[in-house]
C-alpha cells in the first residue's frame, strides 16, 4: 500500500510522529499484525531503526505488543489512538504547565533572570527591536506589553482586527486594568465588531475613528506596528514590527494623542 507523500506529511503534523514512526504506523495499519521485518520491507525504513520506531509508537499508544514468538505488533483502530493521543497530550500539557509554575520564585528563575538583566546592560536600547511573524506570536508580544506595562496602553487596529485580537487579549486586558494600567482601544466600530467593541470596553476606553492602521504603545517606552493591512494578508504571514524605543514610542504617544480626542467614544456611537 502505497501513500501520496502530503498524506504522510498530514499524519506527522496531526500525530506528531516523525518520518520513520509514521512510514512504519501506516504500514502495520494496512497489515492489521506484522512483525518488525515485514514492516520494514513495506514502509523502506532501516531494519535496524524499526524494532526503536515500534516501541516508540507502543510507549505513544499506537501499537501493542503481541505475545509469542516471533514478535509481532498489533494495530490499534485509528479512532482509539485518537483518544489515547488527546489523553496524552493533555497530560503532558498538565505536567509542562506544573513545572512552569513551580519555576515561579524558584532559584532556577532567579538566576535567569540575573543572566538577562547583566547581560542586557550591554545591549544598546536600539538594539531591543525585532520582527514578530505570524498572529499567534504577535498576540503572544502584545500579551507580554499588556503584562509589563504599569501606566498606560494604547492599541490601535483595523475593523477586523478588534474582532481578531480581543478574544487573544481579553485577559491580559483584565489583568492590566486591575493593576490601574490606564488603556486605550482604536478601531473603525461598526455592527461587523459592535459585539467585540462592547467586551473591550470592559477593560479599556474604546473609540471609533474612520481609518486604517495597526500599532500597540506601552508606557510610552516601546511599540509595535503591523505594516501589512490584516484584510489582505493571511495570519500565518502577518508580521510586527517591535522596538523598544522610549524616544519613538513617546512621539507617537503624544502624536496620536490629539487624533484620540477627535475619535468618538463608543457609548456615542448610533
Amino acid at each position: 500500500m502505497v501513500l501520496k507523500e502530503e498524506f504522510l506529511g498530514r499524519l506527522r503534523k496531526i500525530f506528531g510522529l516523525n518520518q520513520y514512526e509514521v512510514k512504519v504506523w501506516s504500514a502495520l495499519l494496512s497489515r492489521g499484525v506484522s512483525t518488525a521485518g515485514e514492516l520494514s520491507n513495506i514502509s523502506n525504513v532501516p531494519r535496524s531503526r524499526t524494532y526503536d520506531i515500534l516501541e516508540s509508537l507502543e510507549k505513544k499508544g499506537f501499537v501493542v505488543l503481541k505475545l509469542g514468538k516471533p514478535i509481532k505488533f498489533v494495530a490499534l483502530k485509528p479512532t482509539e489512538v485518537v483518544e489515547r493521543v488527546k489523553k496524552s497530550v493533555v497530560r503532558d500539557a498538565h505536567e509542562t504547565n506544573k513545572r512552569l509554575d513551580e519555576l515561579k520564585g524558584s532559584d532556577v528563575l532567579e538566576e535567569l533572570s540575573t543572566l538577562y538583566s547583566s547581560g542586557i546592560k550591554y545591549v544598546e536600547p536600539t538594539d531591543l527591536s525585532g520582527a514578530v511573524k505570524g498572529k499567534n506570536n504577535i498576540d503572544n508580544h502584545l500579551d507580554m506589553m499588556l503584562r509589563n506595562a504599569t501606566k498606560h496602553v494604547t492599541i490601535v487596529t483595523t475593523s477586523d482586527g478588534l474582532n481578531k485580537h480581543f478574544e487573544a487579549l481579553k485577559a491580559g486586558l483584565e489583568k492590566a486594568k486591575k493593576r490601574g494600567v490606564s488603556i486605550r482601544i482604536a478601531a473603525p466600530i461598526s455592527s461587523k465588531n459592535m459585539v467585540a467593541a462592547k467586551e473591550l470596553a470592559k477593560y479599556a476606553e474604546v473609540r471609533s475613528g474612520n481609518f486604517k492602521a495597526r500599532f500597540a504603545l506601552s508606557d510610552g517606552k516601546e511599540m509595535m506596528f503591523m505594516p501589512l493591512d490584516d484584510e489582505e494578508v493571511h495570519p500565518n504571514y502577518d508580521v510586527g514590527i517591535w522596538a523598544n524605543s522610549p524616544f519613538f514610542a513617546q512621539a507617537i504617544h503624544q502624536i496620536f494623542g490629539d487624533t484620540w480626542e477627535k475619535m468618538t467614544p463608543l457609548n456615542k456611537l448610533k
